[in-house]
C-alpha cells in the first residue's frame, strides 16, 4: 500500500503564541493546511489533514494521462494576462486592510492569513475607513504550506470560471515577494462553522456564525454546492475540484453556497483518457479511496467527497473526529448501518435539527450519500445528484415511518443499491509515520 505523509498538528501553545503576536491564529484547532478563504475565521477540525503520497504515482497508467491542467500548459504571464481580474498593488491592499491590522484578521489557512478589507464601490481601489465594498483579502505567508503554484491555480481557475455557486475572485496582487488574492466577502462564513463550530472567546464574531442550520437551509446548501461541482465537471475543459469539504463551502448573507479554494483543482482527462494520474493531495476523510490507493483522479472522486459532506449535514458530525470513541471516530463506518434503514436513521440525525425534517426526504438523502460513497463505477454523476436533490426538496413532511413502510427504497438506480463504500483501513492510517519537518 502506498505510504502517506501527514502534516503534524499545530499545538495549542503555538496557537497562543501567535495570538500574542497579534495574528490571532486558530492553530489550536487546526489540522488542515489546505483550507481556503472563509468569510469568518477558518477554524480547522482535527479531522482535517493534508494527504500527500511520498511517492508519485506512475504517469503511464493504462487509460490515464499525466497530471495536467491549464496551469501547467500555460506560463504565468499567459495566465495573468488572460484572466479578467483586477491587478492590485501591495500598497493598495495595505491601505484596504489598514496595514493588515490584527483587528481585520478574519481567518487563517494553509495559504496564509485572511483579512477583511474595504474597496471603493466604483473604482475597486482601496476604500477609506470602513466604507465601500467589503472584501476578503488572502495574503500568502512565506513559510505556508501552499505557495506560488496554488496561488496561480486560484487565479487561473477563478479568473476564467464564473458561476453563482463559485466564490468570486475580484483580483490579485503579485508585487515582489507579495502574493495576495481579493475575494467577495461571504458574511455567513463556511458550512463547517455552522455544522460543527462554536465561537471561541467571542473573537471574530460575525452575525449568524455557528447558528444551527434548518433542514431547508441544509438542502439549499447541498443543492447549490452540487450545481457548483456539476458546472466544473461539465465545463468545456473539465475541472476536478479535488478538495470538496464543508470548510470550502462558503455562505453569503442568504445562505447561498459558493465553492472556494481552487489551489488543488486539476483539469480532467481529455480525449479517450479515463483519469488523470497525479500526486495524491486532499483532506483525510474526504478523498476517495481509489484515488488514495492509485493516484487516479476522476470527477467521481468529487462525487465521493460530496457524499461525505451529505453525511456531515445529516448527522452534524465531522467525517473524522478523534474526540469520539471507537468506531464513532470514523463517521462513514459509524453511520453506514443506519443510512439505509428507515427505522434506524433517526438515531444518527443531527440533534440540532430537533426532529424538524421530512422523514422521507432524510432517507432519500441518506441513500444518496451511500450511493455517492459506493464504488466509483456506480456512483452517480453530479447532474444525477441534482435530480435526486430536486426530488428531496419537493418531498413533503411525513410522520416517522412504521416498520411496514421500510421495505422500499426511495431511490432507484439501474445498477441496484450501492455496495458498501470502499475504505482505507484506519489502522493503516494510524500506522503511518509523521511527516518530517
Amino acid at each position: 500500500m502506498s505510504c502517506f505523509n501527514f502534516r503534524k498538528e499545530k499545538s495549542p501553545a503555538r496557537g497562543k503564541k501567535m495570538l500574542d503576536d497579534k495574528h490571532k491564529s486558530f492553530s489550536a484547532l487546526q489540522d488542515n493546511p489546505a483550507a481556503g478563504y472563509s468569510g469568518v475565521p477558518e477554524r480547522k477540525s482535527h479531522s482535517s489533514s493534508l494527504l500527500s503520497l511520498s511517492k508519485k504515482q506512475s504517469s503511464n497508467q493504462k487509460g490515464g494521462t499525466k497530471e495536467s491542467s491549464l496551469l501547467h500548459l500555460r506560463s504565468e504571464g499567459d495566465i495573468l494576462s488572460s484572466v479578467n481580474l483586477k491587478s492590485f498593488t501591495f500598497a493598495e491592499l495595505v491601505e484596504a486592510t489598514k496595514d493588515f491590522n490584527p483587528d481585520a484578521l478574519i481567518g487563517e489557512g494553509g495559504f496564509g492569513f485572511v483579512y477583511k478589507g474595504w474597496l471603493d464601490e466604483q473604482t475597486c481601489h482601496s476604500g477609506k475607513g470602513n466604507g465601500g465594498k467589503v472584501v476578503a483579502i488572502k495574503k500568502l505567508k512565506p513559510d505556508g504550506f501552499q505557495g506560488h503554484k496554488e496561488w496561480l491555480s486560484e487565479v487561473n481557475y477563478l479568473g476564467r470560471l464564473h458561476h453563482p455557486n463559485l466564490v468570486k475572485l475580484i483580483g490579485y496582487c503579485l508585487d515582489g515577494e507579495n502574493r495576495l488574492l481579493v475575494y467577495d466577502y461571504m458574511p455567513k462564513g463556511s458550512l463547517e462553522n455552522h455544522l460543527f463550530k462554536k465561537r471561541i472567546m467571542n473573537l471574530y464574531y460575525f452575525p449568524g456564525e455557528g447558528e444551527p442550520l434548518s433542514w431547508k437551509t441544509r438542502m439549499k446548501v447541498a443543492m447549490g454546492a452540487a450545481r457548483g461541482l456539476s458546472f466544473l465537471h461539465d465545463s468545456e475543459q473539465q475541472v476536478i475540484y479535488r478538495d470538496f469539504k464543508a470548510s470550502n463551502i462558503l455562505l453569503d448573507s442568504d445562505f447561498n453556497p459558493r465553492l472556494s479554494d481552487f489551489g488543488l483543482a486539476k483539469a480532467g482527462p481529455t480525449g479517450d483518457r479515463t483519469h488523470v494520474s497525479t500526486q495524491v493531495m486532499g483532506t483525510r476523510g474526504y478523498a476517495a479511496p481509489e484515488y488514495i490507493a492509485t493516484g487516479r483522479l476522476t470527477a467521481k472522486c468529487d462525487v465521493y467527497s460530496f457524499g461525505v459532506v451529505l453525511m456531515e449535514m445529516l448527522t452534524g458530525r465531522q467525517v473524522v473526529d478523534k474526540t469520539k470513541v471507537g468506531v464513532e471516530q470514523n463517521l462513514i463506518e459509524w453511520v453506514r448501518p443506519y443510512l439505509n434503514d428507515k427505522r434506524k436513521l433517526f438515531r444518527v440525525m443531527d440533534t440540532k435539527l430537533q426532529g424538524q425534517y421530512p422523514q422521507k426526504a432524510a432517507f432519500m438523502v441518506a441513500f444518496l450519500a451511500l450511493h455517492c460513497l459506493g464504488d466509483a463505477k456506480v456512483r452517480p454523476s453530479m447532474p444525477e445528484v441534482i435530480t435526486i436533490l430536486e426530488k428531496v426538496m419537493s418531498a413533503k413532511r411525513t410522520k416517522s415511518p412504521s416498520p411496514s413502510q421500510v421495505s422500499e427504497s426511495p431511490l432507484s438506480y439501474s445498477d441496484g443499491p450501492p455496495p458498501p463504500p470502499p475504505t482505507v483501513s484506519q489502522s493503516d492510517v494510524n500506522s503511518l509515520p509523521p511527516k518530517t519537518q
